[in-house]
């Protein structure tokens, strides 16, 4: 392994993946947290708390829906005219339809369109990550010298906790300094008007950096393809379907210990919304040092094998999510959260460099990023919403389960892809 540090040029490279999807992720998770906390009542009104609950997480589903298309759409541009203005267009569609979502109508004002607009909105938002992460990805990893692919590739994954912190904590102030009622009637608005402050940072910065050597060279090799998603499909299935499922597990954990985890506390298990909050804020931590301690790890052995022994620790984490989300103690539900999160960051921190790493560049871009998504309908879409009835059926026990089925079958798609990871 190659032990010259990056050269200062790149310094530029690597903040623009990481404030890109700090961002990005910023606002996919305000949705998420006010999905967990508000949307439910203001846009699904319904007797039952928990059905609301439910209605609520559908919407935060429909954006992993999105993703593959916006997959699909920025990773053809992204293949064909190269990775910064395609960058560029993505956060513009994913910061403006959070800004939308501000000014939306409750239920009680408009019916059945305030809902159907939300739904709208959040189609958009999933339109626009599904192209921000494959490119964030290859504008660190194209940019790294030998042997730090893994090590650069982990700064757009840190952009996921940067724009939790950010996102919680601004929930958390609100909920601190603002009535009940005044957050339920306008506060919430707020962090998503706060989206249009940084998406202006992200794009001041996005626009100052230039192509990555990789398309570069793949330009100067060969015309690029005509339809990427049709070489990716009919020439490398095995790369697509086993970087799929590769990432449920990651997915997975993250939905649970995050959204349901953070609905489940303020309903089920009765805690305040601040003090929940408090207590995610306290663990998202170790999901940061865990993508760091995988980046280092992964360059010094391979991302294939820090993403396996993840998934298998993974798999035990299940079975301690009944005992210890179900306690009774903050304390040990916060142990529980800083452990799934930090496992999250052992199976999510490898993938800037392990999904890239199984396409070639003239078509990395569609690739990466359609196995990425679409692995995120499988792990993550639906999981607040799944864990959610199955908790509601037969307590946390089987919550658990799921997530070790989960990491699983991440595991084992893991497991043919030895050659096929470059």
């Amino acid at each position: 392994m190659s032990q010259s540090a990056p050269a200062p040029s790149n310094r530029r490279i690597l903040t623009a993946s990481l404030v890109g999807t700090a961002v990005e992720f910023y606002d996919f998770y305000i949705y998420a947290t006010a999905a967990s906390l508000v949307f439910g009542p203001l846009f699904f009104p319904s007797a039952s708390p928990s059905m609301q609950l439910i209605s609520s997480y559908a919407t935060f589903a429909i954006a992993f829906f999105a993703r593959p298309v916006g997959a699909a759409l920025f990773g053809h541009f992204g293949d064909r005219i190269g990775r910064k203005s395609t960058l560029v267009a993505s956060l513009l569609l994913m910061g403006g339809s959070t800004v939308a979502i501000a000014f939306l109508p409750t239920y009680a004002m408009a019916g059945w369109i305030a809902p159907t607009l939300l739904c709208l909105l959040r189609f958009a938002q999933g339109l626009g990550l599904g192209g921000e992460w494959g490119g964030a990805a290859l504008l660190a990893v194209e940019n790294a010298p030998a042997g730090w692919k893994a090590r650069f590739g982990m700064f757009p994954q840190l952009g996921a906790p940067v724009g939790f912190l950010a996102a919680n904590g601004l929930f958390l102030i609100l909920g601190v300094v603002l009535t009940p009622e005044q957050f339920m009637s306008w506060g919430w608005r707020l962090p998503f008007v706060a989206s249009v402050a940084l998406v202006g940072v992200g794009l001041w910065i996005r626009l100052k950096i230039t192509e990555t050597p990789a398309f570069a060279k793949a330009v100067s090799e060969a015309p690029p393809p005509k339809v990427p998603l049709g070489e990716v499909l009919t020439r490398y299935p095995l790369q697509t379907l086993g970087g799929t499922f590769a990432v449920v597990a990651c997915f997975a954990i993250y939905y649970l210990a995050t959204t349901f985890a953070l609905g489940y506390g303020t309903t089920t298990l009765g805690y305040s919304r601040q003090a929940f909050l408090g207590v995610q804020l306290a663990a998202i931590g170790f999901m940061a040092v865990g993508i760091i301690v995988a980046g280092y790890w992964a360059d010094a052995r391979t991302p294939r094998k820090v993403l396996m022994t993840g998934c298998v620790l993974t798999i035990g984490a299940g079975f301690l999510l009944a005992p210890l989300m179900g306690s009774g103690s903050l304390f040990l539900i916060w142990a529980f959260l800083a452990l799934a999160l930090f496992l999250m960051g052992l199976v999510y921190g490898p993938l800037g460099a392990f999904l890239p790493g199984l396409f070639p560049a003239r078509v990395r871009y569609t690739g990466a990023s359609m196995a990425f998504n679409v692995g995120g309908i499988i792990g993550g879409g639906l999981a607040p919403m799944v864990a959610q009835a199955l908790a509601d059926r037969g307590g946390l026990v089987p919550v658990g389960l799921y997530l070790s089925v989960a990491a699983l079958i991440s595991f084992l798609a893991l497991w043919p892809l030895r050659r096929e990871a470059q």
